[in-house]
């Protein structure tokens, strides 16, 4: 079984930066300055480069990545491109008043639709299919806070609806449905093939991107790499996700807590019609214990959750890319969902870390007075989020007054993360309530219990 993302793997087929493109691997030597350093070659990092460079093409803008293109989040995610937010409308509203939410969620609905434009006018083929999300109700307990979910819906027109266990099943054939919600706002793609398409878009813009250049200290007007290197330059950008977490004034600003996935061999043309998502649409459940799938652009289904632990220290690493015991129950969750799988294979398991502020809040920001900028802590729903991030940061950088740089999460600051050991301690209790949570469901039926004690430790 591959070890690496799917998405990476040769047969998918290879990704560009994996093919050492001419385009990426032709940048040598640090450079001393620049009006624009942006530390991250991930989606975020790159979004920024380009839609700066689209409004301001002299700008000399530079990309430092500590691995690769894609290396983190960007190329290990589930591919959807979704207009879903960690925050509820109305939390939003209380902090930010009803105005600015219904703002946000309209920016966010038009980022799905930006992610598939853009992708298109920069002539990345990474399989763009706006299918929508399908979130399965497969208990009780789990239709209730579904239905509950499409009353917050009507109230706040982000177009979510309820479909009875037939209508779901013309989707998606899964077993036990009492029903499902629906949302047409999410798009489905292949991350490794838009990340490795966006690098090159960008290059061809006039950015210089660097891998395997470790950032060690982001301050006003300069970086410095752990080789004692110093870029410096009149705007810095930090778009460094779950690995914020290892800038030494950045520890606690989110917590780089982990996500698996498994993906199966390509599945036969009758198997697909057994299984439904005929229109590519992306699939999840009203679990407690966060899940995900796709079809993919060549035939497989990729299903990936939470449920790994989160490591004293913020500690990341590559074998913590790797829990036998979680891909052990991705795979039966799958079976479950579908038995037509039958005997069919897994080839793929992996994962990687994703970044969770405190208050599970989003966040772009830029000081004028420093020239230091920054968005994150997308808690997986970055894959859209992060394009909205580059247009926003575009508008800060170049001192624009626009609606996007008017919306609710321009600025936020979120609390910082307990001291260790209490962030060890509560983030892996709020994992291990979330799936107990889930098996009190399975049994009582009913709403569970313990997820009032969840949502009292993670303040979610």
């Amino acid at each position: 079984m591959g070890t690496d993302p799917l998405w990476w793997d040769p047969a998918t087929p290879r990704s560009y930066a994996a093919q050492q493109d001419p385009l990426l691997a032709h940048v040598s030597g640090v450079p001393t300055s620049a009006d624009v350093v942006i530390v991250g070659a991930g989606f975020t990092g790159l979004w920024t480069a380009h839609y700066l460079l689209s409004a301001a093409p002299s700008l000399d803008v530079v990309v430092l990545e500590a691995e690769h293109v894609g290396f983190g989040a960007s190329g290990r995610n589930g591919g959807w491109v979704s207009a879903l937010w960690p925050v509820g409308p109305e939390t939003l509203a209380r902090r930010s008043g009803r105005t600015a939410t219904l703002a946000m969620l309209a920016a966010l609905r038009d980022t799905v639709d930006e992610v598939g434009r853009a992708a298109d006018s920069l002539g990345i083929d990474c399989g763009f299919r706006k299918g929508g999300a399908l979130v399965l109700a497969r208990t009780a307990a789990q239709a209730r806070r579904a239905r509950a979910e499409v009353m917050l819906s009507q109230e706040w027109g982000t177009g979510t609806r309820w479909l009875g266990a037939a209508e779901t099943r013309e989707h998606l054939a899964a077993t036990q449905l009492h029903g499902a919600t629906f949302n047409p706002h999410c798009a489905r793609v292949h991350p490794r093939r838009l990340v490795d398409g966006l690098a090159r878009g960008v290059t061809r813009q006039g950015a210089r991107i660097h891998q395997g250049v470790r950032v060690a200290r982001i301050e006003p007007g300069r970086v410095t790499t752990t080789q004692g290197q110093v870029v410096e330059a009149r705007h810095v950008l930090r778009g460094t996700e779950a690995w914020t977490a290892a800038l030494p004034t950045e520890r606690r600003t989110v917590a780089p807590v982990y996500s698996l996935v498994v993906a199966t061999e390509p599945l036969s043309a009758p198997m697909w019609d057994a299984i439904g998502l005929r229109d590519g649409e992306v699939f999840s459940e009203h679990r407690h214990v966060i899940t995900y799938g796709q079809r993919t652009v060549d035939g497989r289904l990729v299903f990936g959750g939470r449920g790994a632990p989160y490591h004293f220290g913020s500690r990341i690493t590559p074998a913590q890319d790797h829990d036998d015991r979680v891909f052990t129950g991705l795979r039966h969750a799958l079976r479950d969902l579908l038995p037509q799988l039958g005997d069919v294979g897994f080839t793929h398991a992996w994962g990687g870390p994703l970044g969770i502020a405190r208050d599970w809040h989003p966040s772009v920001g830029y000081d004028a007075g420093t020239g230091l900028g920054w968005a994150g802590g997308y808690v997986g729903d970055g894959v859209a989020a992060t394009n909205l991030a580059g247009r926003t940061l575009t508008d800060l950088v170049l001192g624009r007054r626009t609606p996007l740089t008017e919306l609710p999460w321009v600025g936020h600051r979120s609390p910082r993360w307990e001291p260790e050991p209490l962030r060890w301690l509560g983030i892996n209790a709020g994992l291990l309530l979330a799936n107990a949570a889930d098996r009190e469901e399975s049994i009582t039926r009913r709403p569970a219990v313990l997820g009032r004690a969840l949502s009292a430790l993670t303040g979610h």
